[in-house]
């Protein structure tokens, strides 16, 4: 069953939260750590967006191929975006 009383902390836990911290760590070792970690966060984000960018160069022709296809054909029906388009047909058919 869920319980309201758990979720987020709020003011006064944050503070504990914080004094914990403080003395864990200690106070002049504090900048030192949130340097480090914003360091950290930022090689990530560096990283992350690189392979995203690998990923882009290592397409396959026919990969490239595809997406150009599914692009054209996405153009065309935005294009054709109050016509009717209508299928031609032969009598040979049933």
């Amino acid at each position: 069953m869920f319980n309201p009383m758990i979720g987020m902390p709020q003011g006064l836990e944050w503070l504990v939260i914080l004094a914990i911290v403080v003395l864990v760590f200690g106070a002049a070792k504090l900048p030192d750590l949130a340097r480090s970690s914003g360091q950290a966060l930022r090689i990530f984000k560096t990283e992350t967006k690189g392979l995203r960018d690998e990923d882009d160069d290592q397409k396959t022709p026919e990969q490239r191929e595809i997406e150009t296809r599914e692009q054209a054909a996405g153009d065309a029906r935005s294009d054709t975006s109050g016509e009717v388009l209508r299928e031609r047909r032969d009598d040979t058919t049933a």
